[in-house]
């Protein structure tokens, strides 16, 4: 174990790190499209009894494995059990697959972020300004790379100074400007019915179906099976709870979450069509709301406000991704962690423009049917997580036993106050619940049975 590994300053540092991961592109216009596609109040009251139980299970675990080790998911998996390091090495492959494709999508952010912030608002509310932009060649490259570019400057840094202090600046800033625009949503003629929609649940509109979106929202959202929460555990101190960490971190990954349907449906109730929320995608996001934006009064500020607050929703994740890349090569090879930086920056910027150019250019090309990015999302979200967060699922609850977490979480001196709920949940419900996802993701990319 190193002796001398990095570590978060305390329980702040920790908290706003790890809720920074979670928080992402997926809480801003994933979840708000789910909710009004699966009822909109019953979706959201499934999501809050899964964030409490499933979630809290499956984080918890991750962020005591992380700690127990005080190495990434490789090494730690091969420390409690030479038999299961393979799942480390699955758990390692997730970020190195998301992190170019994703960082393709803050590239699109960053684009929109510039426009907004510059004036252009209405030239980006136009029909043609996103297809333009990423039909184009080097354009959305170059913007890709920058966002890149950024991410890697702060990973540079290192915990502390890097991740950390940028996270205790962003986190607060998203949330700030999450209240002021769905304040302001709210306030339009014709909202109300939008906010009855989102929070009042309507049992009529209840289904296995709603269920299964939500635990496959849940588990996307919360940054699990990707080894980015072992890494995060691995710098968490000895004296700070675990318990308390998970709770916070799930209180501000469903908090931003839910803000965000506050900005989005009333929005849609009262600007547009209800309808266009079933549009899956980046349409939403991209086509959809700088439209909004540009026939609401005083649209260009909240615009403006709106994509500032997704630009450090997006950094937030790709910082998370590319630290822990960057520590799985650091713990497997020894390099230093600016060398590693470099390397896994490079290594990003050779693998992302497939999924920049399949929209554009390179949109006769497919792979099994998908554009590059989606390719990649369905191999590393689809397939890939539900496949890792199982494997956890058994190794802590039948070859490492529940009561080892336990032990790890109790460390600090603060109790375990859930852990009848963690062990029940680790053994029984999460793996059901997992086998439903990875089934029924696959059979909907199959046709077979649509979510």
């Amino acid at each position: 174990m190193d002796k001398q590994r990095s570590s978060f300053t305390g329980k702040l540092g920790f908290i706003m790190a790890a809720a920074g991961s979670a928080v992402g592109l997926g809480n801003i216009w994933r979840f708000p499209y789910l909710a009004a596609q699966y009822g909109g109040g019953i979706f959201l009251l499934v999501y809050l009894v899964l964030a409490v139980t499933f979630g809290f299970a499956l984080m918890t675990a991750e962020i005591a494995i992380g700690r127990k080790t005080g190495l990434s998911a490789i090494g730690a998996f091969k420390y409690l059990s030479k038999k299961w390091a393979f799942v480390g090495y699955l758990a390692a492959i997730v970020p190195i697959i998301i992190l170019p494709y994703y960082s393709v999508i803050g590239g699109w952010v960053a684009k929109f972020f510039v426009a907004f912030v510059s004036g252009n608002g209405a030239n980006a509310a136009s029909d043609t300004y996103f297809g333009d932009f990423i039909t184009s060649v080097w354009e959305p490259i170059g913007w890709f790379s920058l966002f890149v570019g950024l991410t890697a400057v702060i990973v540079w840094f290192g915990v502390e100074k890097g991740i950390e202090k940028v996270s205790k600046i962003m986190m607060p800033v998203l949330v700030l400007l999450s209240v002021f625009i769905a304040i302001y949503a709210l306030c339009m003629d014709g909202a109300i019915d939008g906010l009855l929609y989102y929070v009042v649940p309507d049992f009529d509109h209840f289904s296995v179906k709603t269920v299964l979106a939500a635990m496959g929202q849940l588990f996307y959202s919360m940054s699990l099976a990707m080894g980015i929460m072992i890494t995060y555990g691995s710098y968490m101190k000895k004296e700070e709870s675990i318990e308390s960490a998970v709770r916070h971190i799930e209180i501000f990954d469903t908090g931003i979450a839910f803000l965000a349907g506050l900005m989005i449906i009333p929005s849609i109730f009262a600007v547009g069509d209800p309808d266009q929320l079933l549009s899956k995608g980046p349409g939403l996001m991209f086509i959809v709301l700088p439209q909004l934006f540009d026939k609401m009064a005083g649209g260009h500020i909240v615009g403006a406000a709106f994509f500032v607050m997704v630009l450090f929703a997006a950094l937030t994740s790709s910082i998370s991704l590319m630290e822990t890349v960057v520590s799985v090569f650091m713990d497997k090879f020894k390099w230093s962690r600016k060398t590693t930086c470099a390397i896994v920056f490079a290594g990003c910027i050779l693998l992302g423009p497939p999924s920049s150019l399949g929209n554009g250019v390179w949109s006769h090309i497919t792979v099994m049917g998908f554009a590059f990015l989606d390719f990649f999302d369905f191999i590393s979200n689809s397939v890939l997580m539900p496949v890792v967060a199982l494997l956890t699922c058994v190794f802590v609850g039948y070859v490492l036993k529940p009561k080892s977490i336990a032990d790890e979480v109790m460390a600090s001196g603060h109790g375990f106050k859930s852990r009848t709920l963690f062990d029940i949940v680790i053994k029984y419900f999460a793996p059901v619940c997992i086998i439903l996802i990875l089934v029924t993701s696959v059979l909907d990319v199959l046709g077979i049975f649509k979510i």
